[in-house]
């Protein structure tokens, strides 16, 4: 065979490549990041530094062998080789695009993290390197008592608290944590999503009793998000059963919601009031000294050495997330594993300075208008919509007041980011909470079980501490 001949195998199976995984991730990961050879029976790929060989490998390499199969008709073996001289190739804004490549990768896992799950297999999360602080300290105490007690205090353990802050990492370790102690016993993981598509596949398909039988069997039943069951009765009937039956059993029930029970909006009566019978618990922002712990030990998971400068900057400028906080880690950690060199601080006021901007010291819009829907019980699509019914206008208006109060945006950015209305519709809204606030008149608006009535201040307050 031709040199000729090799060298259009290699640009063939380049464009096959490309074509099956998509332009763009060929040009950041392949096109100034590799260097292929055809030789005998294999196929060896140059790559500037071994954590680009291991993405490429864990991530295309039976894209790699299809595409040099269909192009040279033999089956090859793939192997990669570090040749240092191809950093040469790979210019800042090429690091840049491979290192939020790989953190928005990572982060999409967390958010896609639910899944149905039993004894087949055990969670990612454990209680082994989940981080205790005062903000969590209670929560995870009541955790450990579900654990290790057969019959808790705490039972049903209801956890709340903003996004990103642990919710899902500690119900995950209860359910690794009980199958370790007792393999025999029965725990179903799931999010309340999943939930409600399970019920409405069985009503389907005419398996309702089998879907019981999953559900209420269970020794241990953890649901995620439960504030998504707002706004679907029928939903809320059927899991109130499975509650009740798991309760009356001396079974255990673990909740999460972005909410207090009271504060999710067309939410039953009846499952409120079984929701507030046990442990309600809220997890609250790390503080300084626990943001630097979490730093640290996410860093040592990943096997990078942090300078304690380094950990200090991250942990004082981001400060309500913790997946934020693994968010600049993982950006940090590639961009040194793809230059090749030390994290120093002078590399993470570089690398982070883009990630620390998008990130509001304060609130998050998302934040007011993940509080004011759920107390109220539309969705942020009502908020965003021209609909003017009671509910939704009342809603819309305290997410404009509390965005004015607790951000710096102005008035424009407030309106555009709510459904592209005119900043005078934010101004209005904002002079009638007021109003009501000076007053603390009565605000009345429609839920589920007839009209309800609440002061002014009571409904700032509330939506203030969810936000918190």
């Amino acid at each position: 065979m031709t040199q000729a001949t090799i060298t259009d195998e290699i640009i063939a199976i380049n464009q096959m490549i490309a074509e099956k995984i998509g332009q763009q991730k060929h040009r950041v990961w392949f096109q100034k990041s590799t260097r292929f050879t055809l030789a005998d029976d294999y196929l060896k790929i140059g790559v500037p530094n071994p954590f680009i060989g291991n993405w490429i490998e864990n991530h295309f390499l039976s894209v790699i062998s299809q595409a040099a199969l269909d192009v040279t008709g033999e089956s090859k073996k793939v192997t990669f080789n570090i040749e240092p001289e191809l950093s040469g190739n790979q210019r800042k804004v090429q690091l840049d695009s491979q290192a939020r490549f790989v953190a928005r990768a990572k982060n999409t896992t967390t958010r896609n993290r639910i899944k149905p799950a039993t004894n087949e297999r055990l969670l990612k999360l454990t209680m082994d390197n989940y981080v205790v602080g005062p903000s969590n300290q209670l929560a995870y105490n009541a955790a450990t008592s579900m654990i290790n007690e057969p019959v808790s205090p705490f039972n049903p353990l209801f956890i709340h608290g903003g996004y990103g802050l642990g919710k899902t990492h500690l119900m995950q370790g209860i359910c690794n944590k009980t199958f370790r102690l007792n393999p025999t016993a029965k725990w179903i993981y799931v999010s309340a999503e999943e939930f409600t598509n399970q019920f409405i596949l069985a009503l389907k398909t005419k398996k309702l009793e089998a879907f019981r039988r999953r559900f209420r069997k269970a020794d241990l039943l953890a649901i995620d998000d439960i504030h998504f069951l707002a706004n679907k009765p029928s939903t809320q009937e059927e899991f109130l059963h499975t509650f009740n039956t798991i309760d009356m059993a001396g079974k255990k029930i673990v909740l999460a919601s972005d909410a207090h029970p009271k504060m999710i909006g067309q939410l039953c009566e009846r499952l409120v009031s079984r929701f507030v019978s046990g442990m309600v618990v809220k997890i609250n922002s790390p503080d300084f000294k626990m943001r630097c712990r979490i730093c640290s030990q996410r860093a040592e998971a990943m096997n990078r050495h942090l300078p304690e400068k380094v950990i200090a900057y991250i942990a004082e400028n981001v400060r309500n997330s913790i997946r934020e906080i693994e968010g600049a880690l993982l950006k940090l950690t590639a961009y040194s594993s793809l230059c090749g060199q030390d994290i120093t601080i002078a590399m993470a006021k570089e690398v982070l300075a883009e990630h620390l901007s998008r990130t509001d010291p304060i609130v998050h819009i998302s934040d007011i208008e993940s509080a004011a829907t759920t107390f109220f019980g539309i969705t942020p699509a009502d908020i965003h919509s021209s609909k003017k019914d009671r509910t939704v206008s009342t809603a819309r208006s305290f997410s404009m007041y509390l965005a004015r109060k607790c951000t710096k945006m102005s008035f424009p950015e407030i309106g555009r980011l709510m459904g592209n209305k005119n900043h005078a519709t934010v101004i209005l809204a904002c002079r009638k909470i007021e109003g009501l606030l000076e007053r603390n008149a009565d605000v009345n608006w429609q839920s589920p079980n007839g009209n309800k009535i609440v002061p002014a201040r009571d409904i700032l307050a509330q939506l203030h501490d969810a936000i918190a």
